[in-house]
């Protein structure tokens, strides 16, 4: 069971200032910053991330994950934040405005206030979701998410490492759960095996895990591998959009392509869909979607669909089967810009998969794009998209555009990565 649970918090609530920071952080002076007026500006505005190339100077060199402070040109302070001397964002803003303490009950709060915005946002037939979304939860570099009793805590920088303890206490503090599993992005795995004795898939509480952990999603059981599966075992973000998938499928044919472990195609059956067909390069995913079908067959709808999944690389299939027609596409694929060099390929092929898409779709059918590329903006999207639709002369409908979920919070521009738009052709 997940429930809340307070704690009173020993820290003092006076103001940071360099005496506490240095108490707290370090036994020589705190590192203190001087940024560009630009960055100055962009601080104030609420931006969370400081780049390296708009530090102007600091008081001596600093060490991975110690709290940095700002200044701005009137020596007055600005923000405190954990700095990361690898990164190209070198420090991650914690708080911003007037001066604040970084002790137990900060983070306590920080806590509380993430866990607060998720409130009746799920019944009991959800047990997956995410509890804490990085710098939009005022967590920088950081994702915890819950699948039923498991939580899997994933760091994207290695400046929380330090931390790692002081976080375990906040969130058994705040939650209780029967496990807590440690993710690592792939750029951190190293240092925190090599510095600090941590693993990609360790489990930190609890017993030891002898299998998937399965958990419920609008009522549907799926299993997750949390210690290897991408992101934190599954694709969280994408519920609403399954859901809008299911009630658009009643008797309807569906093509699922990078359907990854069968998200979209599990609720397109329970939606009554005649018939659902996986397309992924990735034979562990079509496993994992065998069994994700297998533990909903009690539901007369997920039988009765019939369900296949083939191994193939999507664009060729794509590209080789135009004759073979669906009601219901969805075109789903993995981050096509992994950076900003890559905006533009990734832009020409989310319109050459958007067409593909389209010439898959039988009269009146629907499809359903979207894209999780943080480089390629929302507009940028829709327009390569509608620019494939366009070329087509049978004519569309545009249903509805989607971005984030609500315990997914995009609230600077950089966050805002997931997009989806439904177009119905005649």
């Amino acid at each position: 069971m997940f429930r809340f649970r307070m704690q009173n918090a020993n820290g003092s609530s006076a103001r940071l200032s360099p005496r506490r920071v240095r108490s707290q952080q370090s036994k020589g002076a705190p590192l203190r910053l001087r940024v560009t007026a630009a960055a100055e500006s962009i601080l104030r505005a609420g931006h969370p991330w400081l780049y390296a190339e708009s530090i102007r100077s600091q008081n001596r060199p600093g060490q991975l994950g110690e709290l940095a402070v700002v200044y701005d040109r009137n020596n007055r302070f600005l923000a405190v934040g954990l700095f990361d001397s690898d990164s190209a964002i070198r420090m991650r803003v914690l708080h911003a405005g007037k001066p604040k303490a970084v002790d137990a009950s900060f983070w306590i709060e920080k806590l509380k206030a993430a866990l607060r915005a998720r409130t009746n946002l799920f019944d009991a037939r959800t047990t997956g979701f995410r509890l804490v979304n990085g710098e939009s939860d005022g967590w920088p570099g950081v994702v915890l998410d819950r699948y039923d009793t498991t939580l899997v805590l994933k760091l994207y920088t290695a400046a929380w490492l330090p931390w790692l303890t002081a976080m375990l206490q906040t969130i058994s503090a705040g939650l209780q759960c029967e496990r807590l599993v440690l993710r690592l992005s792939r750029n951190i795995q190293e240092v925190a095996r090599v510095r600090f004795n941590r693993n990609d898939g360790e489990v930190l509480q609890g017993p030891p895990l002898m299998g998937p952990v399965t958990f419920l999603e609008t009522g549907l059981r799926f299993e997750v591998d949390v210690v290897r599966g991408q992101k934190t075992g599954f694709f969280l973000d994408q519920r609403e959009n399954r859901r809008r998938i299911e009630s658009l499928a009643y008797g309807r044919t569906v093509l699922n392509a990078f359907s990854f472990s069968g998200g979209f195609s599990l609720y397109a059956a329970r939606g009554g869909a005649r018939s659902v067909l996986d397309l992924d390069i990735s034979s562990h995913a079509l496993s994992s979607a065998e069994r994700n079908f297998e533990l909903n067959q009690k539901d007369p709808s997920v039988s009765a669909c019939l369900h296949e999944g083939r191994r193939t690389d999507v664009f060729e299939w794509l590209t080789g089967h135009r004759t073979t027609k669906f009601d219901l596409v969805v075109v789903d694929p993995p981050s096509l810009a992994k950076r900003e060099a890559d905006r533009a390929g990734a832009l020409a092929a989310y319109g050459r998969l958007a067409a593909l898409g389209i010439n898959h779709l039988s009269p009146g059918g629907i499809l359903l794009a979207c894209s999780c590329s943080a480089h390629v903006s929302a507009d940028e999207f829709f327009g390569a998209v509608r620019n494939a639709a366009a070329t087509y002369k049978r004519g569309y409908t545009e249903l509805e555009v989607a971005t984030e979920p609500p315990d997914h919070p995009a609230l600077f521009r950089e966050a805002k990565y997931l997009k989806a738009v439904y177009l119905r052709f005649n």
